[in-house]
C-alpha cells in the first residue's frame, strides 16, 4: 500500500521515480481505508530532505500511511523557503486536539545549546508531553532522542571530545524485540552528532531497556515497554550523499572537520560513499510501523487517548 503525503510536495516526483508507490491526497480520498496517521515533527533544516528520507522508509511497507508535517510555530527556518512551510506545514496548535498512531521527532542541529535555551524547547516540551496521551508510538531520532531521554527521564547529554560522524556498526542486546525482528546480529548505522548519552544513565531508569549499540558509537536504540516511546540515536533514514554534503559544506566552510568513518572508499572524498545501512533502515520503519503502530493501535483513533490496544 501507498503512503499519502500532500499534493505537490517535492518528495513525490523523486519517490515515484524510485518506485516506492506514492498517493496524493486527491486519490486518497477515494479509498474506503483507516490508514495509519503519522506526525512528522520535522526539526531539521533541509526539510525537504528529512521529509524524502522519511517518506521514502515509511512508504516502502505494506500498510497505507498517511503522512502530516508539523514544525515549531515560533522558529523561522533559514534553510527552507517559508512558501514551502506555508504550504505543506501546520503548527502543532492545528493538530494537538487530534490523535495519531505515531510521531516522528526529528533530530536538530542544536546541539551545542542547553535544551532550555534552544527557542522553541517550551513548545517541543508541550508536544511531548501531549504525545503520552494522544499518540501510540513515538519515534525519537538523534538530537530528537536526547531530547526526549531529558524531558522524559531526566537524562542528561554530554558533550563529545570530536564529532561522532561516520557510519557505524551495531550489534543487537536484544534481539527478541521486534522493532529488530529480522535484523542480522550486526547492522550499520549513519551517525553525525557532537553530544551523546550514557548507557549507565539509561540503565538506570528501569522503565527504559537497550536494544543495540556500537563500540564506537555507544548506545543506539532504546524503549519503553511496548514500544510506545523509541529512542534512536543515529539516522538510519540518510541518504548515500548525505553526509558527503555535511563533509564538504564544512570543509568549504573552514570548519575543522575529519572525514566520515567507514564511508568513503579507502577515505577517498573524491569516491562515490558506500552505501551499507539501506536495507535495515527499511526493515527498522517497516517494523516500527508495523509492531509498534499497526498491530496494537486502536481502529477508533480516538482510542489512543483511552490507552486503548488491540492486543488487550
Amino acid at each position: 500500500m501507498p503512503i499519502k503525503i500532500p499534493n505537490k510536495l517535492p518528495a513525490t516526483r523523486t519517490l515515484r521515480q524510485e518506485n516506492i508507490f506514492v498517493m496524493t491526497e486527491t486519490r486518497a480520498v477515494t479509498q474506503d481505508i483507516r490508514p495509519l496517521q503519522i506526525l512528522l515533527l520535522n526539526l531539521m533544516p533541509t526539510k525537504a530532505d528529512t521529509e524524502t528520507q522519511l517518506a521514502r522508509v515509511l512508504g516502502n511497507t505494506p500498510l497505507q500511511i498517511e503522512l502530516e508535517l508539523i514544525a515549531p510555530a515560533g522558529h523561522v527556518s533559514r534553510n527552507t523557503s517559508q512558501q514551502h512551510m506555508l504550504t505543506f506545514y501546520k503548527t502543532f496548535a492545528e493538530v494537538k486536539n487530534r490523535t495519531f498512531d505515531g510521531l516522528i521527532i526529528t533530530g536538530a542541529p542544536v546541539e551545542h545549546l542547553p535544551f532550555e535555551e534552544v527557542d522553541y524547547w517550551p513548545e517541543l516540551c508541550e508536544i511531548m508531553e501531549w504525545s503520552k496521551r494522544s499518540v501510540h508510538s513515538t519515534l525519537h531520532i538523534c538530537w530528537g532522542a536526547q531530547a526526549g531521554l531529558y524531558y522524559h527521564y531526566g537524562i542528561p547529554k554530554h558533550a563529545l571530545p570530536q564529532k561522532l560522524f561516520g557510519v557505524f556498526q551495531h550489534t543487537l542486546e536484544d534481539s527478541n524485540f521486534i522493532l529488530f525482528r529480522g535484523f542480522d546480529d550486526s547492522f550499520w548505522v549513519p551517525h553525525s552528532r557532537n553530544t551523546t548519552v550514557r548507557r549507565e544513565d539509561i540503565e538506570a531508569v528501569p522503565e527504559l531497556k537497550i536494544m543495540a549499540a556500537s563500540p564506537e558509537a555507544g548506545v543506539y536504540a532504546a524503549k519503553t515497554a511496548l514500544g510506545r516511546q523509541v529512542f534512536l540515536m543515529g539516522h538510519a533514514e540518510y541518504d548515500r550523499d548525505t553526509l558527503k554534503k555535511e563533509y564538504l559544506r564544512d570543509v568549504a566552510a573552514g570548519v575543522d572537520i575529519q572525514l566520515p568513518r567507514h564511508y568513503f572508499p579507502q577515505d577517498d572524498p573524491s569516491r562515490e560513499p558506500t552505501v551499507r545501512w539501506r536495507s535495515c533502515a527499511h526493515l527498522l520503519y517497516a517494523n516500527w510501523l508495523n509492531y509498534c503502530v499497526y498491530q496494537t493501535t486502536p481502529y477508533d483513533i480516538g482510542g489512543i487517548r483511552h490507552g486503548v490496544r488491540t492486543d488487550d
